[in-house]
């Protein structure tokens, strides 16, 4: 599973990762969904409504049922986030925080974390395939 966190108003970082991101949908071809989840979370809960989350996974090419797009309480949203090191602040409308893409085993446990938007989406396959090899037929 590969974990995000977003926010849908944002104009530069959250789109370019979003982007990314949905690259890899079809490289994954059938494990896509099924042995490979991606899950995207909101760090604006009050305008990140379910039906604004709906339109920017339409958006952004998020296809089939394989992609969540979450949102939450803040409190739930932040306790979620400072698990894998994450923080975020609003102010005056804008939000800041880190970016990280959390990638976690068919077990539960981190494995690896990438910082920025500017990792090699080829490295972030070829670990979603080795979690894949190592979690065999679950």
């Amino acid at each position: 599973m590969a974990i995000t966190f977003i926010y849908t108003t944002c104009v530069d970082t959250c789109p370019l990762l979003t982007a990314k991101m949905a690259s890899l949908q079809e490289r994954l071809g059938h494990d896509f969904g099924p042995r490979v989840q991606f899950v995207s979370i909101t760090v604006d809960p009050a305008r990140d409504t379910p039906a604004v989350l709906r339109r920017y996974a339409k958006q952004h090419g998020v296809q089939g049922a394989g992609w969540a797009f979450l949102t939450g309480s803040p409190s739930e949203i932040r306790a979620v986030a400072k698990q894998y090191g994450v923080y975020y602040r609003t102010s005056r409308g804008d939000v800041d925080h880190t970016f990280l893409t959390s990638l976690v085993d068919q077990d539960g446990i981190l494995r690896v974390q990438y910082l920025g938007v500017r990792f090699d989406p080829n490295e972030l396959l070829r670990d979603l395939q080795t979690l894949m090899r190592e979690g065999g037929g679950r």
